[in-house]
């Protein structure tokens, strides 16, 4: 999510992604992890208090446009059987586990876009064709 809200090396690969596909799927959370993300960044010295600003105000945009799965019962029994499985960062099972649940555990009709490694892994896995 964050090449779309800072310049980062894949901003325009994601960007280009986004403009052919516009329709997203977001975890409840992932306002809250972005946001930890570019105030991380920002608290390093590797991000502007502008360049943060404005990447709030693009996460803010993005949500209003994403579907967005709430937190419940079904993605919480995904992110534990997904844990059993996967070694994965707690958050990072309940990002896949609410792709699972949106998609209705048919991942052959949904990409799965994410740059971290582990979770990309558990996505193919899973039966997501992952991007990039």
């Amino acid at each position: 999510m964050l090449p779309l809200l800072i310049s980062e090396k894949l901003s325009p690969e994601i960007k280009n992604r986004l403009r052919a596909d516009p329709d997203m799927v977001a975890w409840w959370g992932t306002m809250a992890e972005c946001a930890s993300a570019l105030h991380r960044k920002e608290r390093e010295g590797a991000l502007s208090q502008p360049s943060l600003t404005q990447g709030m105000r693009r996460l803010k945009d993005l949500r209003s446009s994403w579907i967005e799965v709430e937190p419940g019962e079904k993605v919480r029994e995904a992110a534990l059987r997904l844990l059993r499985v996967h070694p994965l960062r707690a958050a990072d099972s309940l990002q896949l586990a609410a792709a699972l649940i949106a998609n209705e555990q048919q991942t052959d009709a949904m990409e799965f876009v994410c740059l971290d490694e582990r979770l990309r892994s558990a996505a193919e896995r899973e039966g997501f064709s992952t991007i990039p």
